[in-house]
């Protein structure tokens, strides 16, 4: 078999073997709905007090490292996850919604780590900021276009908030991710300890099943499924 058969087959296998144990997940008995320690009105507002509160942290840090550097991939970070925080003020109410334990861990993991994410003195970068710029400044193209397609319909937990089918939602069904992980693979490339490798992997797993998990909650959706039949792919086009 030619190596690039081969490496075709591993790559397809490693694929299938991440989709069922996604589903696997998904699937077990976990609650469907958790207990409410506060009323609705009040989570919310905890949530996106929250949220804003972990973009700060993220600007404090990134700012302080342009500051000492010039290097503006970091900043390209924070222009990025800034329309976290705009759209989940103005987002829709959800259809449905997942409020299984699984969903708020992945969900929460997800969310965390950019934020953990550290800019310190004395590294080494593994390209030059011009490099991971231009990487990090296109998968924040492909995340703006994402968002402003989605509009209200943005969410942080796994809902239902309407079904977008235009725009960078025609070449995979999770565009914005998609971008996140350009992004966060940049900067990890700017900033290469041990650390960060740490959070971006664990950080990004949780978001791919993340991803998986909505598409869950939007399988009972027709017009959803309609669009899994025209947009076969989770992330990458042709990969995954």
């Amino acid at each position: 078999m030619a190596a690039g058969t081969m490496a075709s087959a591993a790559l397809g296998a490693s694929t299938a073997a991440v989709e069922h144990h996604a589903s696997d997940l998904a699937a077990r008995s976990f609650p469907r709905t958790m207990p409410r320690l506060f009323p609705p009105a009040v989570s919310e507002m905890i949530a996106r007090a929250c949220i804003a509160a972990l973009f700060t942290m993220l600007s404090v840090n990134l700012v302080a490292d342009y500051m000492r550097t010039g290097h503006v991939t970091g900043l390209l970070l924070i222009v990025g996850e800034s329309l976290v925080v705009i759209l989940t003020v103005v987002r829709r109410r959800a259809i449905a919604i997942d409020r299984s334990a699984v969903a708020a861990v992945l969900t929460t993991v997800s969310l965390v780590g950019p934020v953990l994410l550290r800019a310190t003195a004395g590294e080494t970068a593994l390209a030059s900021d011009q490099l991971t710029a231009l990487m990090s400044g296109l998968g924040l193209v492909l995340v703006v276009l994402a968002k402003m397609t989605l509009g209200r319909s943005f969410g942080v937990v796994p809902a239902n908030r309407g079904v977008v089918v235009r725009g960078p939602y025609t070449l995979v069904r999770h565009p914005i991710y998609a971008g996140y992980l350009i992004t966060h693979v940049a900067f990890l490339m700017a900033h290469p300890t041990a650390r960060n490798l740490a959070i971006v992997l664990i950080g990004d797993v949780a978001l791919v099943f993340r991803a998986l998990m909505e598409e869950r909650v939007l399988s009972s959706d027709e017009a959803y499924q309609q669009y899994c039949q025209r947009v076969a792919w989770h992330l990458v086009p042709g990969v995954f």
